[in-house]
């Protein structure tokens, strides 16, 4: 009896914190990674009444499979950068948009470091160049030299 309570008990609060973050990030399941809002451990944890440790090991090594693809619950939770409105972005809507910016380029205009900070900007991003070097480089996509090269070749 103990065991499936506590089974049962499991379940319930890995379902508890799926539905919030969900609901939270509705705008993500609609439209896609742009739309990923920041999200903290906290905040779930206090929407759903539980402790932020509790929530934090619920979400690790637990996936959700979704229209978009299969995602650790982990994957939700996202650090934020305050955009150009004073707004807050996802850091993971700004790697997808680098990832978008660069996958769209033609060989004859490689954009630098700093030119997607610029169009970052313009799109309502504030991010600083060194930022863009790190989230792009986290993604494996080469620097502009590397990828004119790269394209070029093509």
């Amino acid at each position: 009896n103990w065991l499936v309570r506590a089974l049962d008990q499991r379940a319930q609060t890995i379902l508890k914190v799926a539905s919030e973050i969900v609901e939270q990030q509705d705008g993500f399941f609609l439209y896609g990674i742009e739309f990923l809002k920041p999200l903290t451990l906290r905040e779930i944890a206090e929407k759903i009444a539980m402790h932020e440790s509790t929530v934090s090991r619920v979400t690790t090594g637990k996936f959700i499979g979704t229209p978009r693809g299969l995602f650790e619950l982990k994957y939700f939770f996202t650090s934020s950068i305050e955009g150009t409105d004073g707004s807050a972005i996802s850091s993971e809507s700004v790697k997808a948009r680098i990832k978008a910016l660069t996958e769209a380029e033609d060989h004859r205009s490689i954009l630098s470091d700093d030119d997607l900070a610029d169009l970052l900007k313009k799109e309502g991003m504030d991010v600083a160049r060194r930022t863009v070097a790190k989230y792009r480089e986290a993604l494996g996509i080469p620097s502009s030299v590397q990828r004119r090269r790269i394209k070029r070749n093509k």
